[in-house]
């Protein structure tokens, strides 16, 4: 090595490493963009439509078959219906005995109503019309119990059950027992009175044999805050039990006139306690009606062992001592019998009405009290247990 020679050009010494390799920067990896998905159209739509459309499939089938089920024969070019009176009804066994015989268990709950009870608008006498039209029909049912715990209601209501009652005693020619539970009263005892014969528990509240019309006079709470009605009628009487007439305004022949429509209605109520009663007597021996019943008929609540003394009930036990009377009035004897009942069927076609159902709209004044569900001039035979 010269020393003399400028350092770039003298040599690298023997035993140097050549100096490493000037670093690069790698050029960046560049991805390919992904082409943008299209957009996914919605199902859910369709899926709806879908099931809508079978669901209306399904209830037109379902009515082609119950109109097809409805009618049976034809007979001189009439149409006889299979199904009468109100919804359709599947039996239901309530307590099974392992028996070809069948006792029918019927409900009359709550108030008694010409009314929809449900959202298939059939009211509480079509249901046990044809309740009692499927017992009639079956050979193997052999009598009928009613279970009555209703404080009463309507007096058309009562009458309707009432009559259908003895229909189905004398065209099918099977008993029916009344099991009353807590309250069977007024109209609840009206539906009773035709039975074959009525078993009522010791405490049972029965009776309240009258008639009622209910209604509010408002016409002092309207002077109290400066209203006053403007009513123009066609005739004297057209406004009679308006709730704004003062008491002077009421003229007598008006109150005399609703007067004698209870009394009318109170004279059915008496006549269809005793053909009832005597009728069941004659019958079967039970309990016969006091000679000053009458006397008792007169709106008052008896219990259960008042009314057996009087002769409005025939037995006091409970729903086992209906069923065993039961079974000796339809001389099944000692042999078993099932109890059924026959329920309501939901149908679809009922659905769709909820869809179609305006609810309306309305103020609930709280006045402290709880005023009955009673409709302004409608006849009731109720219990006033119920209204106070």
């Amino acid at each position: 090595m010269d020393s003399n020679l400028p350092p770039e050009n003298n040599p690298p010494p023997f035993n140097t490493p050549p100096p490493p390799p000037a670093f690069t920067k790698p050029p960046p990896v560049i991805s390919p963009v992904p082409a943008p998905r299209p957009a996914r159209k919605g199902t859910g739509w369709k899926i709806f439509a879908f099931i809508v459309l079978a669901l209306l499939v399904v209830s037109m089938l379902i009515n082609f078959q119950q109109l097809m089920g409805n009618v049976t024969s034809v007979k001189g070019g009439t149409y006889h219906s299979y199904r009468s009176y109100g919804p359709k009804m599947e039996e239901v066994t309530i307590r099974d005995n392992d028996a070809d015989n069948k006792i029918a268990v019927i409900d009359v709950e709550g108030i008694i109503t010409g009314q929809a009870i449900d959202q298939g608008g059939f009211s509480m006498v079509s249901v046990v019309k044809e309740q009692l039209r499927r017992a009639r029909r079956d050979n193997h049912v052999k009598a009928v119990i009613l279970r009555v715990n209703s404080p009463g209601g309507e007096v058309l209501a009562s009458d309707e059950i009432a009559k259908a009652i003895s229909e189905f005693q004398t065209k099918a020619n099977k008993p029916v027992v009344v099991s009353m539970g807590s309250l069977a009263a007024s109209g609840g005892y009206y539906v009773s009175a035709p039975c074959d014969w009525i078993v009522a528990n010791e405490l049972t509240i029965t009776g309240s044999i009258g008639v009622i019309m209910h209604g509010f006079n408002y016409r002092a709470l309207m002077d109290k805050v400066g209203v006053r009605p403007e009513v123009y009628k066609s005739g004297k009487f057209k406004d009679m039990l308006s709730g704004s007439k003062s008491p002077e305004e009421i003229d007598p022949e008006e109150r005399k006139m609703v007067q004698a429509l209870i009394d009318e209605t109170f004279e059915r109520f008496k006549t269809v306690v005793a053909e009832g009663r005597n009728a069941a007597y004659n019958a079967h021996k039970g309990k016969a009606l006091d000679a000053d019943w009458k006397d008792y008929a007169d709106g008052r609540i008896l219990s259960g062992n008042e009314a057996y003394r009087l002769g409005f009930v025939d037995e006091l036990g409970d729903l086992e001592t209906a069923i065993k009377r039961t079974k000796d009035l339809a001389h099944i004897g000692k042999e078993n019998a099932n109890l059924i009942q026959y329920q309501p069927v939901f149908e679809l076609s009922n659905l769709f009405r909820l869809f179609g159902k305006s609810e309306a709209k309305s103020v609930k004044l709280d006045l402290g009290i709880d005023i009955p569900k009673l409709n302004a001039g409608y006849l009731y035979f109720i219990s006033p247990t119920y209204l106070h």
